[in-house]
């Protein structure tokens, strides 16, 4: 039953008029500290409605009087760090990637460029510690393609492997040899058996003697005769433990049936040339670069494409 407010004796404060079984809830006011505190930060979320976007509108927010912007502080803070970097991205321009590692400052600035490229834009297929996955190469050892100095990894990444489009892209083909009917399936496991000897996985035998054979009459124009590959065609290293799509029986044998093919993106339109640069000075730089290729007297050709596809 409600009653009129009234002085608490202990407390000296006044009640609010209400009573609940027994209990009344005194009417304490608010602490002067609080309500001061209480009016500054209105008078603060006023003016910083005034002074910066605050108020949604149909298409944006209000301006603001100051007229900041977190895309105007962004687009300055990138042309702050361009015009720092700009004379370590002058200097890259204008070295040619083979002599870059005459430079021991340029070119850790260029791998450290690089380490950050790659993370955006190659670690999705390769990992982010470059190792790769079935299918998608590993940058961190020496097993190359088409050859692992800086100036053919350069000319992966502005032209690619496969890739549509790009009339220097790097191409191979490895032939479909069980599914366009080139060899019948007992010959393939016979080859199947022949590479597994060449790369040491398996003992002589038979069916290897068989496949040795097949191999010189189908496969050794592109692999070699030894099996070593050949960078003129990207055919790659039969006889190391290397494998791009697993070196297992069943794996080798779903390679002759099908082929293999991988694609590399080509990046020339999608990165400037002194940021592929840095990004092959960073593959470069993860532990089975090559080095440059000496010079020669007479014209050389123009390099091959460095790719592991």
């Amino acid at each position: 039953m409600a009653e009129r407010s009234r002085i608490d004796d202990k407390t000296g404060t006044p009640t609010v008029g209400h009573e609940w079984d027994g209990i009344e809830e005194l009417d304490t006011p608010m602490p002067r500290w609080w309500l001061w505190t209480l009016y500054a930060s209105i008078v603060f979320a006023i003016g910083y409605a005034i002074a910066y976007p605050a108020v949604p509108m149909l298409n944006s927010a209000t301006k603001g009087v100051l007229g900041w912007s977190s895309q105007g502080e962004l687009d300055r803070d990138i042309a702050n760090e361009q015009k720092r970097r700009a004379p370590i991205m002058t200097a890259l321009a204008a070295t040619p990637i083979d002599q870059l590692a005459a430079n021991p400052k340029l070119l850790a600035a260029a791998e450290e460029g690089g380490r950050s490229v790659f993370k955006v834009h190659c670690a999705a297929c390769h990992g982010a510690g470059a190792a790769g996955s079935k299918g998608y190469p590993n940058l961190n050892d020496d097993d190359w393609l088409w050859g692992g100095d800086m100036a053919a990894l350069e000319q992966t990444l502005i032209h690619g492997i496969r890739h549509p489009g790009d009339d220097q892209t790097r191409i191979s083909q490895m032939p479909a040899f069980g599914r366009d009917g080139i060899l019948q399936p007992a010959e393939i496991e016979d080859v199947v058996s022949f590479v597994r000897v060449l790369s040491r996985q398996d003992q002589p035998s038979a069916a290897a003697a068989r496949g040795g054979a097949l191999y010189t009459n189908n496969c050794a124009a592109c692999h070699a005769d030894d099996g070593r590959g050949n960078r003129t065609v990207g055919a790659p290293n039969l006889t190391d433990s290397i494998w791009l799509f697993g070196g297992d029986r069943g794996s080798l044998t779903t390679t002759l049936i099908n082929g293999r093919g991988g694609i590399m993106p080509a990046w020339e339109k999608q990165l400037d040339p002194v940021t592929i640069k840095m990004l092959a000075a960073y593959v470069h730089s993860l532990g089975g670069g090559e080095p440059s290729p000496a010079p020669t007297r007479v014209a050389a050709a123009p390099q091959p494409v460095a790719a592991k596809q």
